[in-house]
């Protein structure tokens, strides 16, 4: 699954690039920008709840 992941993640990462380089405004620009951080810090955030004090689950 991890695996699985980390392939979404990379093809998701070059889409979001491309989408950025095709845009020509800086406000819109500037608006993914911020988009692309929301999602950065909640999935951190989500990350962060589901490990215990204790380590990750095995």
């Amino acid at each position: 699954m991890e695996d699985e992941d980390i392939a979404l993640n990379s093809v998701l990462g070059l889409e979001l690039n491309r989408v950025f380089f095709a845009v020509r405004e800086t406000a819109n620009k500037q608006k993914i920008i911020e988009f692309a951080r929301e999602v950065l810090q909640s999935e951190r955030a989500e990350l962060a709840d589901n490990i215990s004090p204790e380590g990750p689950a095995s």
